[in-house]
């Protein structure tokens, strides 16, 4: 088992790593739309948000020698189902390789942002 560490994504806000690969596959946290270099939370709403989730997901499993088109599975957490479509949009531009999926709103996330994606890929 291997933690995963990278500053081009931003730094675990607890104790927890950005992740771990182990037995071939790497295991991301959460990301939400924190700025690496600012720590401030990406604008522009939904599709915004959504962009930067992506960006970071993208540099942590660079980071573990993996990418976006070899994950098989993501989770993502909306603070409201109304922005469903705008974020399958942007999603749908990174996730070309279409992994499976769950998708549920919660209450609320950390820092307010309006979305979270976590990942599951093969190295």
């Amino acid at each position: 088992m291997q933690k995963i560490h990278t500053e081009n994504a931003p730094a675990a806000i607890g104790p927890y790593s950005q992740a771990i690969r182990a037995n071939g596959f790497v295991f991301t946290s959460g990301q939400i739309a924190l700025d690496p270099a600012t720590g401030a939370v990406a604008e522009g709403g939904i599709a915004g948000q959504t962009k930067r989730i992506c960006e970071n997901l993208k540099a942590v499993l660079e980071a573990a020698g993996s990418s976006l088109d070899k994950v098989v599975k993501t989770t993502c957490f909306l603070a409201d189902m109304n922005d469903f479509a705008a974020f399958n949009e942007v999603y749908g531009q990174y996730f070309t390789e279409k992994p499976a999926r769950s998708c549920v709103a919660v209450k609320t996330l950390p820092k307010n942002v309006l979305a979270e994606v976590e990942a599951i890929a093969t190295e």
